[in-house]
């Protein structure tokens, strides 16, 4: 709970002994108490972070002046809270705890680990630090990213490494944590689900060929027959999503996509199944393994497009459980599967 007595301030002290002994002692005469203190490096120096219970009546900017007074500039000062006391490595670990158990909860561990007033998704290019610092884009893995935002104080270095270190670490165990897993069929065959990538260009070139044109037409909603290497490349690696394969021994019979849309909540979701391998249940595998990974990455909502008549997709998210509306836009079937609930359900609407 924020106590309204007590501050959080980044100040710039001059480089010299007793400097920072005499800003304590002018905060004891005012019955204030530093609680903590951390030294930040930055590329001009260092930067002093204290956490200050002021006495009742000593607003936030008595304090300022208290610093000034030895020849200090604050950088910044905002409420305080209990979770400021903690230190950096107990901080990174309960963030690292936060987030390893529950994915979901990856943005609000990195708010948590940089003291950020939000984190939230957002497209841009991890390492970038914008808006004076204020605002960090992050990378999570597979193309996602979110934007760390503070407005009280600028984003160090110092913190950064801190995040960058959280967000690789956080790549490594949720990838181990989505190995490859495998399903028999009806007919007894073995399937393997696993994330794409570039070796399997040659496996999904033959696939398309092995697709009728009606099946393909459902998936591409045009006349391909074959896509380009730099089509598969971008398939298979997509810069704002993921691919999921269905393989049988050496070859890929089935696949299935999640990419990200312009809006944080929603991700648009298509699968692909050779004819030889539908009504298998491969499709329905496929779309809730991309259920699960929809809701790790904070998506509530996934969008699929389909071609009036087609009720392929539609029955395979019955199948998988997934409540699903369905309503037509600009002449297509817009379904949308609520990836955050579990009882199926079907709304309609023209």
């Amino acid at each position: 709970m924020t106590d309204t007595h007590t501050w959080r301030l980044r100040v710039e002290l001059d480089d010299s002994p007793g400097v920072l002994a005499r800003v304590t002692t002018r905060l004891a005469a005012r019955d204030c108490n530093v609680l903590a203190l951390s030294i930040l490096p930055v590329p001009s120096g260092v930067v002093d972070e204290l956490v200050v219970k002021a006495a009742p009546d000593v607003p936030p900017a008595e304090l300022v002046r208290e610093i000034r007074a030895e020849g200090g500039r604050c950088l910044g000062i905002t409420h305080a809270d209990v979770r400021d006391l903690v230190d950096p490595p107990t901080a990174a670990l309960r963030a690292a705890a936060m987030a390893f158990e529950d994915p979901c909860a990856a943005p609000e561990a990195l708010r948590v680990l940089l003291g950020a007033d939000s984190v939230s998704f957002e497209s841009g290019e991890p390492g970038q630090l914008l808006d004076g610092g204020h605002r960090a884009i992050l990378g999570l893995g597979d193309g996602v990213t979110v934007a760390a935002r503070r407005g009280w104080a600028p984003f160090t270095d110092v913190e950064l490494a801190r995040a960058a270190a959280f967000t690789a670490m956080f790549q490594d165990v949720t990838a181990e944590a989505d190995p490859p897993t495998a399903i028999v069929t009806p007919d007894g065959a073995g399937i393997v689900l696993r994330r794409g990538d570039v070796s399997d260009l040659d496996a999904v070139s033959q696939l398309h060929t092995r697709c009728s044109a009606r099946t393909l037409f459902a998936r591409y909603h045009s006349g391909v027959r074959t896509l380009p290497r730099r089509l598969l490349h971008r398939l298979l690696t997509p810069p704002r999503g993921s691919t999921l394969l269905a393989v049988c021994g050496r070859e890929v019979v089935g696949i299935g996509q999640l990419i990200r849309t312009a809006r944080p909540a929603e991700a648009e979701v298509s699968l692909l199944i050779e004819d030889s391998w539908q009504h298998k249940g491969i499709g329905t595998a496929l779309l809730r393994r991309l259920a699960g990974t929809a809701r790790a990455e904070g998506h509530s909502e996934l969008v699929a497009w389909c071609l009036p008549g087609e009720s392929g997709f539609e029955r395979t998210a019955m199948r998988a459980g997934i409540p699903l509306s369905v309503r037509t836009e600009q002449g297509m079937l817009r379904i949308g599967l609520r990836v955050g609930e579990s009882a199926s359900e079907i709304i309609r609407t023209r």
